[in-house]
């Protein structure tokens, strides 16, 4: 039986049921440009109901995120997810589930059904029409989350009277012994002394006379925060659990308002009504102190206008798509090739999910996201699951956010940097001093969101009883390019917006600590080069001395630091960054039939994945490729890598684009495009390919590789690339932005370029325009 929550006798409610306006107020737009009028042309939409969840399409506003259904029988549903719902063994667990039954039913006999994503507004609008008692009807409903505010309406407009029913569907009803666990859970492969139950607690519906109806999971216990600092020697580093005590639920509100039982509101019957769903996460809190925050919070809320709320979340998502876009067309506007088309609307969609899913208070779980829902091949109703469970690997959590400078969402990466260059920085400054006895910083490849090791990965050997200090598993044990890569990331970030105060505050330290970590680490040999041994590259070769990806993230962040102005950094750092360099050995090389390539590493051995680390000198860190020397090392490092795919993980498709390879660039982007997870309806759920539907680095991989045939920006130099990749077969529509704050704008169609806009007009000196016909 599921259990309830009593709401305090003292805790006052104050709802502006006065301010309640009708949902569906149509709120006026200036006429669509042709950008504009593009993008509503990769709006999805379906003209049948969905069989069940697998039907479902996306929609969120940074922090909440739903899945949105309608059922053959009429009645709309959706998942709740949120960034931040963490329970009590540290999976990120589903908010809840919601189910709309309307009267009159939203398809009926005769109806004619239509269910739009309207990405211009991030809203769901359903609507059917057709004779009802021998008249015209049409029903019309939206669904969205507020850009805005932590709220999701549900709103409707119809030609005949109408009322919706609102019933809260949990399935964590009863505690819930686990007995699957995925590799990143906190008790996986536990011995026999430990023999602990991973245990899934029930939620709570929310017992009041209150005109609301609501439910929350409150975690009374933390299965495995202090059991892995524990194990690790981190313990003495934290002072708050940031699981014990997490609170996270919803209360439902709406227009006119009958309780019908404390699962079940329903609006009276009218022409136009609205449901809202207030959803919260509060740390530490007890449920009642949840309780009176969620409700303070929704009268705050309804404070403002419903239509001035509703005009300002459109106003957000009409300024989120004038900040960028790339709409591709074929040549001469072929009926019968789609290629284009496909790409362009798979970019758009994926960067819609991003801004869904992307602006909360943790980043964006490459394995899902906030957007799962229960698998086929998995317990049926469990929407928590995920295949790697909810631990962050480096490596896959960055390809979402390769993307998101250049798209200008800025917005989108301070998650991201928040939780690896401010809160796990501290843990992982903790556990090198600790570890090692010497200051500096590395960052382990696998870890938890507070940054403790897998405990599958680390052992169950505690830290004072083993001589190992790193981990035991030889997956990723001296895969430490996760350091200079988030260095090199920020470095862009820095580049793009110029924030003085996050390059002081924020890369500089965690610059310095990740080059001590490697000088500190690594021995220097006779000609005093470091020799970086024992090193792995990636996890594809396990046995390696001078490992290309971190010795090439040493190279690109020192040669930027030193590239920074005199104002912004101080003498002792500059040279300390020169005598570092001094010491990296060169990049290797190795011999293919072609000629000299670029190499995993300089000795390699024991080859476990299929990851090709030789590139990653091209990408992420740019030292060959478009505008640099020695073009044929990675060209040759391409033609004979060991490993090929165009899917998932696998960054070909961004090599090829930084290599100028336009027509394997398309190829790879097309058949990417296409790939969806044949269970889901929506066509960029992705996946599960390596990791899980939706797959968020098939679709990271997708996006950065279709800005970077458009536009590409030198880290080393004030120059930027225009059509570095671009087909000559695709006309193209775009908006990109490039370093010191620039956007170029422009059209290319037949090979030429028809029009550009270089703002601010002095960085056009700067811009190099490739492959095609320059203007006169």
């Amino acid at each position: 039986m599921t259990p309830m929550i009593n709401l305090p006798k003292n805790l006052k409610l104050v709802f502006c049921f006065s301010a309640l306006l009708a949902g569906g107020c149509r709120i006026g737009h200036a006429p669509l440009s042709d950008d504009q009028k593009a993008l509503h042309g990769y709006n999805v939409a379906w003209t049948s109901p969905s069989q069940d969840h697998h039907g479902s399409m996306p929609a969120g506003n940074g922090d909440i995120g739903l899945n949105v259904w309608v059922e053959n029988k009429g009645d709309l549903c959706f998942y709740i997810g949120k960034t931040d719902s963490w329970g009590d063994n540290g999976r990120l667990l589903k908010v809840g589930k919601v189910r709309v039954k309307c009267d009159p039913e939203i398809i009926f006999p005769g109806s004619d059904f239509k269910q739009e994503l309207d990405l211009f507004t991030g809203t769901v609008k359903i609507s059917t029409s057709g004779i009802i008692d021998g008249k015209k009807t049409d029903l019309n409903f939206q669904v969205w989350a507020d850009a805005n505010n932590p709220v999701i309406h549900v709103s409707h407009e119809s030609t005949v009277p109408l009322k919706m029913k609102a019933c809260i569907e949990l399935w964590r009803t009863i505690p819930d012994t686990l007995t699957q666990l995925e590799v990143s859970d906190l008790l996986r492969d536990q011995p026999d002394s430990v023999h602990q139950p991973v245990v899934v607690e029930p939620d709570s519906v929310i017992r009041t006379s209150a005109p609301f109806i609501g439910w929350l999971h409150h975690n009374r216990k933390s299965v495995g925060f202090d059991l892995t600092n524990q194990i690790q020697g981190l313990s003495g580093h934290f002072k708050t659990d940031p699981v014990l005590h997490r609170t996270f639920g919803a209360i439902i509100t709406g227009t006119g308002t009958t309780k019908i039982d404390d699962q079940t509101l329903e609006t009276s019957l009218s022409k136009t009504g609205r449901l809202n769903i207030y959803v919260l996460t509060t740390h530490p809190s007890k449920p009642d102190e949840w309780l009176a925050a969620i409700c303070e919070l929704s009268d705050r809320i309804e404070r403002v206008p419903f239509y001035e709320r509703k005009k300002a979340h459109e106003k957000w998502w009409a300024e989120f798509w004038d900040r960028s876009w790339i709409h591709a067309t074929v040549s001469g506007n072929d009926p019968t090739d789609s290629s284009a088309f496909v790409v362009s609307r798979a970019y758009a969609l994926q960067r819609f999910i991003d801004a869904s899913g992307g602006r909360g208070n943790y980043p964006i779980k490459f394995n899902g996201s906030i957007f799962t829902v229960p698998a086929k091949e998995n317990t049926e109703g469990d929407a928590d699951y995920r295949r790697w469970g909810p631990g962050y690997w480096w490596q896959n959590t960055r390809l979402p956010y390769l993307s998101a400078c250049a798209a200008g969402d800025f917005d989108v990466m301070l998650p991201f940097f928040r939780m690896y260059a401010e809160e796990i920085y501290q843990v992982c400054k903790y556990r090198t001093n600790k570890y090692f006895g010497f200051d500096g910083v590395y960052y382990p490849e696998c870890m938890t969101f507070w940054g403790a090791v897998f405990l599958q990965t680390y052992g169950w050997t505690p830290y004072g009883k083993r001589e190992d200090k790193l981990q035991e598993s030889g997956w990723h044990k001296w895969e430490w390019v996760s350091g200079p890569e988030l260095v090199f990331m920020m470095l862009d970030y820095y580049d793009y917006t110029g924030d003085q105060d996050f390059l002081k505050s924020r890369i500089i330290p965690v610059a310095n600590d990740v080059i001590r970590f490697f000088d500190n680490y690594y021995q220097t040999d006779g000609s005093d080069k470091l020799v970086m041994h024992p090193s792995m590259a990636c996890e594809t070769w396990w046995n390696c001395t001078n490992p290309m990806p971190e010795l090439a993230g040493l190279h690109s962040i020192t040669r930027r630091l030193m590239g920074l102005s005199g104002e912004l950094t101080n003498d002792q750092d500059k040279q300390y960054w020169k005598s570092f360099r001094a010491k990296l050995p060169e990049i290797p090389l190795r011999e293919t039939p072609s000629g000299k390539a670029l190499a995993p590493a300089e000795k390699f051995e024991d080859k476990r994945n299929v990851e090709n680390p030789e590139l990653y000198a091209v990408f992420p860190f740019r030292l060959y490729g478009t505008g640099n020397p020695d073009p044929d090392y990675a060209k040759n490092a391409l033609e004979y890598r060991w490993d090929k795919g165009d899917f998932g993980w696998r960054q070909d498709d961004i090599f090829m684009a930084y290599l100028g390879l336009a027509g394997q660039a398309k190829e790879n982007l097309v058949a990417r495009s296409k790939n969806f997870d044949q269970n889901s309806r929506f066509p960029a759920f992705w996946g599960p390919n390596y990791d899980w539907t939706p797959d968020q680095d098939h679709g990271g991989v997708l996006m950065k590789a279709f800005q970077s045939m458009v536009l590409q920006a030198d880290p080393y130099s004030e120059k930027f690339y225009l059509l570095p990749a671009w087909p000559r077969d695709w006309d193209v529509s775009f908006k990109l932005h490039a370093p010191h704050r620039t956007t170029i704008e422009g059209r290319v169609k037949d090979g030429k370029i028809e029009w550009l806009k270089v703002t601010p007009e002095s960085r056009r000196d700067d811009l190099v325009i490739m492959r095609i016909t320059p203007l006169k």
